[in-house]
């Protein structure tokens, strides 16, 4: 597949687009910024800028798709699929105004473009701020655990308003084009180096992990779930939760209700390490099936094993 991924330079998108690429997949990466990997091509692109996003995903993907005789502009886009990533990654990282504003333009000028241009897969980021528990003021916890897709979004930065947006956006494209258009509601993403430097400190206080529902996504792991998107046709709209089958700390799952969600309704059985951010929607309908785990290189101090 050509693939026009957007934001391959950001933390999660430098993982990703190569592990793409490594599959056997052209991927152009659009960015502000260039990734430098020699397996994807960058294409230097402002995506709030609509002509710009056109243009990009009306061209050549590369020189070498100039000598194919198959490949006609004149009627649709070079690409097969597009991976848009690319936002402001956080609130608090630019004003409240520019994050929801280049969040969702961007998002907007991508779908349209994809979608007039013929391309039939897109698959774009959403994220676990949707739930309005990551970013919320004071201490907010779920309605339910394991949280759902069902669960309500109710957002209150405007990062996850910005995500929330972007999925009602992505939904309408869905519902004009007939298009695959698949949202990941990734969680905290955490790179392989990060479990030596970061979950040591998880391990002895897991309230650090209270707003992210105390899960994690392994770049590793996120790559193969956007593979599987891509590979998987004809679900039409939909949203998956995407993080690892295991908690980001060494407490057990009973201990953390105890803990953090007394008066909260848990809704079926949890293994011991289970997350409780449900990913049964992503094993069903994709066969994700997370690889990853801190355990693989630090020791759980409860002395147990994966």
């Amino acid at each position: 597949m050509r693939i026009f991924f957007t934001g391959g330079s950001g933390k999660a998108g430098r993982h990703v687009a190569p592990y793409l690429a490594s599959q056997g997949h052209q991927v152009t990466n659009a960015d502000l910024t260039a990734l430098g990997h020699p397996d994807v091509t960058d294409l230097r692109v402002d995506l709030t800028d609509a002509g710009e996003t056109w243009s990009a995903l009306a061209g050549v993907p590369t020189p070498a798709d100039l000598d194919d005789p198959d490949l006609d502009l004149t009627r649709r886009s070079a690409y097969d699929a597009v991976v848009h990533y690319a936002a402001i990654p956080r609130p608090l990282a630019s004003s409240d105004q520019t994050t929801y504003a280049t969040n969702v333009l961007a998002h907007y000028n991508v779908l349209e473009a994809a979608t007039r241009l013929g391309i039939r897969k897109i698959v774009f980021a959403s994220s676990e701020t949707t739930y309005g528990v990551c970013f919320g003021q004071g201490d907010r916890k779920p309605l339910y655990v394991p949280v759902d897709e069902e669960h309500p979004v109710v957002p209150e930065d405007s990062y996850a308003m910005s995500k929330v947006a972007g999925e009602v956006t992505a939904r309408s494209f869905h519902a004009r084009t007939g298009a695959d258009v698949y949202g990941l509601r990734i969680n905290n993403v955490i790179e392989p180096h990060e479990y030596t430097e970061l979950f040591p400190a998880f391990l002895a206080d897991p309230a650090l992990r209270r707003r992210n529902l105390f899960a994690y996504i392994d770049t590793r792991d996120l790559a193969q779930m956007t593979l599987r998107c891509l590979e998987t046709d004809g679900l039409g709209f939909e949203i998956f939760n995407v993080a690892n089958a295991d908690l980001s700390v060494a407490a057990t799952t009973s201990e953390l209700i105890e803990r953090f969600y007394g008066g909260v309704e848990v809704r079926r059985e949890m293994g011991p390490d289970e997350t409780f951010y449900s990913i049964d929607k992503a094993r069903d309908l994709l066969g994700f099936a997370p690889q990853h785990s801190w355990r693989d290189v630090l020791d759980d101090p409860r002395g147990g094993t994966r």
